[in-house]
């Protein structure tokens, strides 16, 4: 499962303009673009493009490194499990303000999101994740240099045990736009250990 092929991915909701060659995604946001589900906030929005791969692989590890413009309150860059509207996972940095960010990710279920962060400096331009699927379990893992990863959360899809749709997502949700590039791609067998 480690092989690329351009032909295995596909868009839901395809932006203007992004182009996937060599293993490298790239992708422009467009404005007003968001993934949540009603928690705290009560609106709904699904409409962040979001490029995905299909599998029934139960064991598995993806590594990409993102590369982000962004600029503007709330604009952002991950990886996504994306499994419909009411139920996916989203991990990314999210631009607040000119002093930090946030790193932070969504696990939505049934259709509720949660959001958990932290805070890391606006300068940092570039983030690595490592996405672990144990069956419908799940790890995210985070890194600045793509070597030593450490542990954002643990989290259960109630509907993520069969086939998932995985891959990279970008959006805007406020009047933004900016260029995010996901490169050094890699899925291989799963580096999140049974527990013992």
């Amino acid at each position: 499962m480690n092989q690329m092929n351009d032909k295995e991915f596909f868009w839901i909701r395809k932006p203007k303009f992004w182009d996937f060659s060599d293993d490298v995604l790239t992708m422009t946001t467009e404005p007003n673009t968001d993934l949540w589900q009603r928690t705290y906030y009560g609106f709904q929005v699904d409409n962040a493009p979001v490029f995905l791969m299909k599998t029934t692989e139960p064991y598995f590890s993806l590594v990409v490194k993102t590369e982000y413009e962004s600029k503007r309150r709330f604009d952002q860059c991950g990886i996504a499990v994306y499994l419909d509207s009411d139920n996916w996972i989203k991990a990314s940095v999210e631009y607040e303000n000119e002093q930090y960010q946030r790193l932070g990710s969504v696990v939505t279920n049934h259709g509720y999101s949660d959001w958990a962060t932290t805070d890391i400096d606006a300068s940092i331009k570039a983030m690595w994740y490592r996405l672990s699927r144990r069956e419908s379990d799940y790890c995210l893992e985070y890194s600045f240099d793509g070597n030593c990863f450490k542990q954002m959360r643990i989290l259960h899809l109630f509907q993520g045990a069969k086939q998932i749709q995985f891959g990279f997502y970008a959006c805007s949700p406020e009047n933004s736009s900016f260029k995010a590039t996901f490169r050094n791609i890699q899925i291989s067998e799963c580096k999140w250990e049974a527990h013992k």
